[in-house]
């Protein structure tokens, strides 16, 4: 205890919501894992199992290396990122991949590590500190409407606008954060109005754009238009089928459930061990398992919010609502895709679906989080450190 007491500081709870996330995740990835190794014929169980563990491993050293960090630097630090990660972006969107006749260039690949990248993941996470950032410091000014155009939405809007084109659902939340983030931190109504209003003829003009020109980007319109219809009861039959299996996986999973790794639908459910995992997560362990997981999402929410209110820094507050408050938000939309209150999205579960980067950033953005909670009362010091210089300038 005094190992942890020393070395492991911030909010204990959300060490503790985390740890049981983390550890209860290898039983239905390992489960549903038999979906990719006897029916696609990818690797094993038990090295899909390896796989998942290591990646869980790794996030946790990355949250502990974050929650380090005293969460000032994390302002200057955006300032840096931004461009970084848009370029970044900006070469994923440019490679052009498909992938079953559909554009997917939502990933690069690390050749040395053999693994592949999702920017927009970083991304979103670095543009919420920048936003949470440019909030803070102009928190006893004037905004000036022009200034805040080029300072605050041009950023935002080189970011979610790269990531629109192959990854909507993440494009849309993205934005809509940004705007949550803007009304709390302060920034005026009337100008959050018209940014709403131009954000929604943007996306209107770029879906009328695709439909005049399909062959810019192959299939995207007409998926998104197929999730939103199979929500009404149309749609392809690819995204029907994954719908019926999902609702058949909870509908069988009863009260109790039918048992660690003894799910039928995960060798029928695509993308079980993700977008639709915790439709197996109910039918093994039933209603009380996928309640007692939503329970401890929303006692995660608790805690985000409980530090906030415990932070004495403008900035701190922010930081811990604009990195934090996605998780919760994507662990809902994951888990009313599966129960068919929401279209299909292709957004993870945090902290359980398999996967590298997303599980990475999810332990990237809770780091920042404990950053905050151990240092709520943190004095603006180092004042000549470049990272703090950089921090309180515009």
């Amino acid at each position: 205890m005094n190992f942890i007491s020393k070395h492991i500081h911030g909010d204990r709870a959300i060490w503790a919501i985390v740890a049981l996330l983390s550890m209860f995740s290898f039983l239905p990835v390992y489960s549903a894992s038999s979906n990719l190794v006897y029916v696609l014929g990818v690797g094993s169980v038990t090295g899909h199992l390896v796989k998942h563990v290591a990646i869980v491993l790794i996030g946790i050293s990355i949250m502990y290396a974050i929650h380090r960090i005293p969460f000032k630097y994390f302002s200057g630090l955006s300032l840096i990122a931004l461009p970084i990660v848009w370029v970044l972006l900006l070469y994923t969107a440019l490679q052009g991949n498909i992938i079953d006749g559909a554009n997917a260039s939502r990933w690069i690949k690390i050749p040395i590590l053999g693994l592949s990248f999702q920017t927009s993941t970083l991304a979103s996470v670095v543009l919420m500190i920048y936003v949470a950032r440019y909030l803070s410091i102009n928190k006893e000014k004037q905004i000036r409407f022009l200034r805040s155009l080029l300072v605050l939405w041009l950023p935002v809007l080189l970011v979610v606008g790269t990531i629109l084109p192959s990854n909507l659902s993440t494009a849309v939340l993205l934005i809509a954060l940004v705007f949550t983030l803007a009304f709390i931190g302060g920034y005026p109504k009337k100008y959050i109005f018209a940014m709403l209003g131009t954000a929604a003829l943007f996306l209107t003009l770029f879906i009328v754009t695709v439909k005049a020109y399909p062959d810019a980007f192959p299939n995207r319109v007409d998926t998104w238009m197929s999730r939103i219809e199979s929500f009404s009861g149309d749609g392809d039959a690819n995204t029907n089928y994954q719908v019926q299996r999902a609702k058949t996986a909870i509908a069988t999973g009863g009260v109790l459930g039918k048992g660690a790794g003894k799910s039928v639908m995960k060798n029928l459910l695509p993308q079980s061990t993700s977008d639709f995992i915790y439709a197996i997560i109910t039918e093994e362990y039933g209603m009380v398992g996928g309640l007692s997981l939503l329970f401890l999402y929303l006692l995660l929410l608790f805690r985000i919010f409980m530090s906030v209110y415990k932070t004495e820094h403008f900035f701190g507050q922010l930081l811990i609502v604009g990195v934090g408050l996605p998780i919760i938000i994507q662990s809902l939309v994951n888990m009313g895709v599966a129960v068919s209150v929401l279209p299909v999205t292709g957004q993870p579960l945090p902290l359980i679906s398999s996967g590298g980067t997303s599980i990475w950033m999810t332990f990237l953005a809770l780091g920042i989080v404990q950053s905050v909670t151990a240092d709520r009362t943190a004095a603006d010091d180092d004042d000549n450190n470049p990272l703090a210089i950089l921090s309180e300038t515009v």
